[in-house]
Formats: structure tokens, sequence, C-alpha cells
């Protein structure tokens, strides 16, 4: 089982592509970490910090919910595109995402977590660098980090042309 975290960007997108190549026909979950914390905050500044008492933004945290299973059920239709068994999987972000990936990746008994080394930025982005490197700290089982396409290409030309004659993007 293959745990693949996912946000939905061009670069996790091709961490998916890159682990249909590496480990084609395995099975995977691909996780779509949602989060609540800036509607968290609005409740707490307004004295409601009571998770479970309803209020205006329960309409928004429905919302917010659909929408990481709409991203992780388009990343796990990625998967299965590239040759993955995959299967869509979300997770509230009720601790800090490291601690929510290594739960996932526990209760999935995930051979590997995959993810990529760049998100979409700024309150956007669940998978950052520093996730990926607290997650290879912590991790007790085996990484794999996918960098950044366009990053690795700038780094290193002949990387792009690479990627483009093997079809990733």
């Amino acid at each position: 089982m293959i745990l693949i975290c996912y946000d939905g960007s061009a670069d996790a997108q091709a961490a998916i592509d890159r682990v249909g190549l590496l480990m084609p026909g395995s099975e995977a979950t691909v996780l779509v970490i949602w989060d609540r914390t800036s509607l968290d905050m609005t409740r707490m500044s307004s004295g409601a910090w009571d998770r479970s008492a309803p209020t205006a933004t329960t309409g928004t945290d429905a919302a917010l919910e659909k929408a990481a299973l709409d991203t992780a059920t388009d990343g796990a239709q990625r998967a299965g595109a590239v040759g993955l068994a995959a299967q869509p999987r979300i997770a509230d972000r009720n601790d800090d995402i490291t601690s929510v990936i290594l739960a996932v990746a526990a209760d999935v008994d995930a051979n590997v977590i995959v993810l990529g080394t760049r998100g979409r930025g700024g309150m956007k982005s669940l998978m950052l660098g520093s996730v990926s490197h607290a997650v290879l700290h912590h991790a007790d089982r085996p990484v794999l980090v996918v960098p950044s396409p366009g990053l690795a290409g700038q780094r290193h030309p002949w990387v792009e042309h690479a990627q483009t004659a093997a079809g990733i993007t």
C-alpha cells in the first residue's frame, strides 16, 4: 500500500505520475488533508471555540470537506490512469500535518509515504517542503519525496528534457 499525500497542485500530480512509473499496479490511498484552522480562528476570536457548537461556519466546514473529497477523488482517478489501484481518503487537520500523515500511514499500513516537495503556497498549501522534512524525520516507514519537476528542470536543464521524453509532465 502506497500513501500518496496530495493537494491537487501540479507538483502533487507529478508525484502521482512518478509513482505510477516506479510502482505500477500497486494499491494506493490518495490522502487530502483539509484544514478548518482559519474557521476555528474565527470561532475562537468570537468566543465560540466549541467545535461541536453549530455556527455560521458549519456549512463552510461541509463545503471544505466536500472540496477535499473532490480533490482526493481527482487524485485517485489520476493515480488510476497511471496504473495504480487507488482510493481517495480525506483527513481533517485536527493536529499538525505531519502527525495526521503518519497516523493515516499507520491506519492504512502503508509500505511507503509519497510526498511532493512543494505545494500551492500560502494557506492553501498542505504539502510544503517543511512537511516533507518533518515526515522524513518522524516516519517509521520509507518515505519517497518527489521533487518539483519545474524546480528540478531549473536546477538541471537536462531533467526537464528527460521527463518530457519519459512522458512525465
